[in-house]
């Protein structure tokens, strides 16, 4: 899942989008207001990482222009102001959630994947697909019952088609998924990602498979809707 970091602290910036990466998000990092305004124009993002006090601009503001559309993208601010009037405020403007630095990874990381699990949000806490189980808390697959280990970008092109069980995942989407923005991917990176993640599975045993649409993308069919 995609998760924007808009932070202008480099070191900082860079850990977050490191932690996140480890967890299996895909973030991608804007150190201006400016910049993170034009990325959630063009790219959709299941949360953002807001911090609030950015070189061109207050992150309240973006915050406030998102709500006024309508979005109910999870946000998470992330700031140094730590009153109780800069929370309350922080939220009244339509935070999610409010973290103050410095904080440690593994909450920023919780916080996140409890903000993805709230109902509506896009983090189910367990998807199954015939034989096939992954918890989107631990990151774990299981096939029957056993442990699945998958390369990073396996397991998120695994969830990504989880997700969509049952309905045709195009190229382009799951590349979007898999890489991040300043990320140059390989002209055949999909394909090769699902042909290792589609072996992984056929040599667990796994009774959900992954269908080929040439030219068009990918389908994990359920045992009872399987395809050739």
């Amino acid at each position: 899942m995609r998760i924007l970091v808009v932070e202008d602290e480099s070191k900082l910036a860079t850990a977050v989008c490191d932690a996140l990466r480890g967890a299996s998000f895909c973030p991608d990092h804007a150190a201006m207001l400016g910049d993170a305004r034009s990325l959630v124009s063009s790219v959709s993002y299941e949360a953002i990482v807001l911090d609030l006090a950015l070189p061109d601009g207050d992150g309240l503001a973006l915050l406030r222009e998102l709500r006024a559309r309508g979005s109910d993208l999870a946000v998470l601010a992330l700031t140094a102001r730590d009153s109780v009037e800069d929370r309350v405020t922080g939220l009244d403007a339509g935070a999610d959630d409010y973290l103050v630095k410095p904080f440690a990874t593994e909450e920023l990381l919780a916080r996140i994947r409890a903000l993805l699990r709230r109902p509506g949000a896009v983090l189910g806490h367990r998807l199954a697909v015939g034989n096939v189980t992954l918890d989107t808390r631990t990151r774990m697959v299981e096939v029957a019952g056993q442990p699945l280990a998958l390369a990073r970008r396996e397991l998120l092109a695994l969830e990504v088609l989880m997700r969509r069980a049952g309905r045709v995942v195009a190229k382009d989407v799951l590349l979007d998924q898999l890489y991040e923005l300043d990320e140059d991917p390989p002209l055949n990176a999909v394909p090769v990602h699902v042909h290792h993640l589609r072996r992984a599975l056929e040599k667990a045993g796994a009774d959900a498979k992954i269908v080929t649409f040439r030219g068009i993308g990918y389908l994990l069919a359920e045992p009872r809707a399987r395809k050739s």
